[in-house]
């Protein structure tokens, strides 16, 4: 049985995913910071161990890690932080609030990879990593910053398989967040862009950017 590790699991991407690997009879250890949320996500899949805690922690780490034991088959590096909301101009942006989006977005997963040292790796990116959209210089730099640590993960392991992938606009707390007082109500559900993350995690494409709305066209 294939044992995956996947953050940010208690509701959207990470909640959706998790979903369609237990079904596939994988392993899972999930963590969210909710405690009450993660349990109630744990309840819907079989198997499944729970760790409450924040990535940027390392003992949390080593915690999500220790209870994946052995051979660690996939990483999910899916727990993201996006900062104020509404998102500052960065000339506005305090500081220290952005140390801690850089903590839990790129600090965070390179530690996580480090300690498990996976076979798999799925780092969960966004457009705004390569579009300069105003008011989102503290996520999409942190972001654009987790897709280089991939691509140069990537070149110096040509053995392992190392994806960064953009699901997309979703219909999503975060999104929600990040657009106060929008209707979203026509962005995808984070299940229909799963697809796309299993044809990576499934196949046998190589290490690279991928869009999940681009894997979803190519299966049909």
């Amino acid at each position: 049985m294939p044992t995956a590790i996947v953050t940010g699991a208690s509701r959207g991407l990470g909640l959706a995913l998790s979903r369609a690997l237990a079904e596939r009879d994988w392993r899972l250890v999930i963590d969210a910071r909710e405690a009450g949320a993660l349990e109630a996500a744990a309840a819907q899949l079989p198997g499944a161990t729970p760790i409450p805690g924040d990535v940027a922690d390392s003992s949390h780490r080593s915690a999500l890690v220790e209870a994946a034991g052995g051979q660690i088959d996939l990483l999910v590096n899916n727990a993201s932080l996006l900062g104020p909301s509404p998102q500052p101009a960065l000339a506005d942006y305090p500081l220290d609030v952005l140390e801690d989006v850089y903590r839990v977005n790129v600090f965070a997963p390179l530690a996580l990879i480090q300690l498990a040292q996976p076979r798999m790796i799925v780092n969960v990116t966004s457009d705004a990593a390569v579009e300069p959209y105003e008011g989102w210089g503290g996520y999409g730099s942190s972001k654009a910053a987790l897709e280089q640590l991939s691509a140069i993960f990537a070149a110096e392991h040509p053995d392992r398989r190392i994806y960064w992938v953009d699901p997309g606009d979703m219909n999503t707390r975060m999104h929600q967040e990040a657009f106060p007082g929008e209707d979203i109500s026509d962005r995808s559900l984070p299940e229909e862009r799963v697809p796309g993350l299993l044809a990576l995690i499934e196949g046998d494409l190589p290490s690279g950017r991928y869009s999940a709305g681009a894997l979803l066209e190519a299966r049909t």
